[in-house]
């Protein structure tokens, strides 16, 4: 079955939302071999820096996970050529014992791409947070 561009960059920033709730950071930092995540931690880049950075920051419960959900809506793609530019909004829901279903966090990605050998990749994915909840649970602090 082809899969048009839009489709394709679509599952692309849908991937990366399932893989950080399976707690998968490897699966994660694979999406940026050829790339690079932004956010308010600095640069991470390539495959291993993604996955240091998920691994250093992200806190995992006994089943593997961060019992995380990222909703990710409003997603908007513009292509030329071989490369593609997204925006997206993201809502970080969670819930683990002691700690009630509640949104943590809410916010926008900025995403590029370039299709190499006829498969989309991610260059950069820029991440702004807007809305911070109660993340204590969600990420270390920081030195720890």
């Amino acid at each position: 079955m082809l899969v048009d561009d839009g489709r394709a960059i679509e599952n692309l920033i849908y991937t990366y939302a399932s893989l950080v709730d399976a707690g998968d950071f490897a699966a994660v930092g694979s999406l940026f071999a050829s790339g690079s995540f932004v956010g308010s931690g600095g640069v991470a880049r390539g495959s291993s820096g993604v996955t240091r950075m998920l691994q250093s920051t992200v806190i995992l419960y006994s089943d593997g996970t961060p019992r995380t959900k990222h909703v990710t809506t409003n997603v908007s793609i513009s292509l030329t050529g071989e490369t593609a530019v997204s925006q997206a909004y993201f809502t970080v829901l969670q819930a683990v014992p002691d700690f009630p279903l509640q949104t943590i966090a809410a916010g926008r990605y900025r995403d590029s791409f370039t299709r190499t050998s006829g498969e989309w990749h991610f260059t950069e994915r820029a991440v702004t947070v807007d809305l911070v909840g109660d993340i204590s649970h969600h990420l270390r602090a920081k030195g720890s």
